[in-house]
């Protein structure tokens, strides 16, 4: 990681020098420091040659700053957060059993990233449902995810989302459907194919950029497994409330959330070493997501934080990069003017 480089170096200056004056002001700097960070977060935005939205939210004094913070953009893997809240309430409700043992087998293998699809072979393991949850949101993967879409129930995830007042999210269809969609596959007639005949069946012609291009700009017209950045600020704000299931639950999803393994360049790529980041990380066609919640050091509160992109143009590397400087410009600012928190004052 780049921790302690140039980059991080310069964006600590230029934000200390720009905010400083008005540090631990209790209303976190003012209108004219925040224009100034939402200035500099979209010009930072602009390197991803793309679209970008953000949503930040200071959870203790409720300060918040959006860039196209209203705007539907492709989830990717970030759609995994909410399928593990309904798993969590259907297990509070005593509708799933986290310990139940989940049988993997060779049609439960898909598409795209994790272990489950190429590392075991027929007849398959098991594992608890709940170690699917974690492979799901750990590393990120696509099989464990459509196991536990399935046990979740795509209806019940918008369901659940529309009682938490969370408008602007919706869950559609499982990786496997997403992935094919996206390559322009006949999904219907390839979905449930075992993995070999369906990588078999696939295309293995490498496409033109003009062809990606396209294939990034029809998946980001698509409506469905759409987020808004403000939608996911306002779950992830529920979920630290402790109010998206119950207290129990809640900090279950946060511990599992600090210990994502994806996306280590994003949000986290520019934070000091020893900064706690609950969050989730999505990928695909044109689109790097990174949702969570960024642990501030010296009782600085809670930053509730969603960069979500489509139709990117740059490299990964350079999106990536625009996703740190963001949350490090955002981390700088409230971290030097956000009122000091008094432990304890929302129940954590």
């Amino acid at each position: 990681m780049r921790h302690l480089n140039e980059t991080r170096r310069l964006s600590l200056v230029l934000v200390v020098l720009s905010f400083a004056a008005g540090a631990r002001t209790g209303a976190a700097g003012g209108p004219a420091a925040l224009d100034r960070l939402q200035a500099r977060i979209t010009q930072a935005a602009a390197a991803a040659h793309g679209t970008v939205g953000v949503a930040i939210k200071h959870l203790e004094s409720g300060t918040e700053l959006v860039v196209n913070g209203d705007e539907p953009f492709p989830m990717a893997s970030t759609f995994k957060l909410p399928v593990l809240v309904e798993l969590y309430a259907k297990a509070k409700a005593g509708r799933l059993n986290w310990d139940e043992m989940v049988d993997i087998g060779p049609l439960d293998q898909h598409l795209g990233s994790g272990e489950l699809a190429v590392l075991y072979d027929p007849p398959g393991i098991k594992l608890s449902l709940h170690n699917v949850a974690n492979l799901m949101m750990m590393i990120s993967d696509n099989s464990a995810a459509d196991i536990c879409l399935a046990k979740a129930g795509a209806a019940d995830v918008n369901a659940r989302l529309a009682a938490l007042g969370v408008t602007g999210i919706r869950v559609d269809r499982l990786c496997q459907e997403l992935i094919l969609d996206y390559g322009g596959q006949d999904t219907a007639k390839l979905k449930d194919l075992p993995l070999k005949e369906l990588r078999a069946a696939m295309p293995r012609t490498s496409r033109t950029e003009e062809a990606r291009f396209a294939s990034d700009d029809r998946y980001a017209a698509d409506p469905r497994d759409t987020a808004t950045p403000r939608a996911f600020v306002t779950l992830l704000e529920k979920i630290w409330r402790g109010e998206a299931v119950d207290r129990a639950s809640s900090d279950a999803i946060l511990e599992t959330m600090k210990r994502c393994t994806t996306g280590q360049q994003r949000i986290r790529g520019l934070l000091p070493r020893d900064t706690d980041v609950a969050h989730k990380t999505g990928s695909m066609g044109g689109v790097l997501d990174d949702v969570g919640i960024i642990y501030l050091p010296e009782n600085a509160g809670h930053l509730a934080i969603a960069i979500l992109t489509k139709r990117t143009r740059a490299t990964s590397e350079q999106v990536e990069k625009a996703m740190a400087e963001i949350a490090r410009y955002a981390y700088d600012y409230f971290y030097f003017t956000a009122p000091v928190v008094t432990t304890g004052s929302n129940g954590r």
